[in-house]
């Protein structure tokens, strides 16, 4: 269910929109939380090859949303299965 409203939101999101991004970090029996906020520079739909012995012509792509941070540094979020997106006023 979360997976279908954070599609919908990145499908919303303009330039100048500004989100969080809460994202679960899983290593080994460890989880970790960040969170990034920002206002939305753009949003792309990344073709990659991140997934070992596939078809060459498999098509993989990933949603990235830019984000501008307040203090002006550039973050790249990439959306996945572990990811919540909310608008922020």
């Amino acid at each position: 269910m979360e997976a279908t409203t954070n599609q919908a939101l990145f499908r919303e999101l303009r330039p100048g929109d500004r989100v969080e991004v809460e994202h679960l970090v899983k290593i080994g029996p460890q989880d970790w939380t960040t969170t990034a906020a920002g206002t939305v520079v753009r949003t792309e739909r990344l073709r990659h090859g991140l997934h070992f012995i596939r078809n060459f012509d498999d098509k993989v792509r990933s949603d990235v949303i830019l984000l501008e941070q307040p203090d002006g540094a550039l973050s790249a979020v990439t959306l996945d299965e572990y990811t919540t997106l909310r608008r922020v006023p």
